[in-house]
């Protein structure tokens, strides 16, 4: 196998393409353990812009993190709820949080 395969199938990196960035992680915090709804996600996270959080909606429904409910409604009506793998990834994320409680401490 070539290095250029091993690091594309690396499982370091395909978790980092997954839960990397600004964003991910605290989307994946917010819907926590609860299912949300977009409005209730821009609201919890108001600093993230709505463009940016429709696309890290899309990478972590990929990833199969986030799993989307459509209702097929008029007007539409969509919820996001985290998946098995998500509560996984839930939590790394409260792991990660305590460790930055750690960095906080004089």
């Amino acid at each position: 196998m070539k290095i250029d395969d091993k690091l594309k199938h690396c499982p370091l990196r395909r978790a980092l393409r997954a839960l990397g960035g600004k964003w991910n992680l605290i989307i994946i915090k917010t819907i926590g353990i609860e299912e949300l709804r977009f409005g209730q996600l821009k609201k919890e996270i108001p600093d993230v812009s709505e463009k940016v959080l429709i696309e890290k909606l899309k990478v972590l429904i990929a990833y199969k993190i986030v799993i989307r409910k459509d209702f097929k409604e008029v007007p539409p009506r969509v919820s996001y709820r985290l998946s098995e793998t998500g509560i996984k990834a839930l939590d790394i994320v409260t792991e990660m949080e305590q460790f930055g409680r750690l960095l906080e401490r004089d």
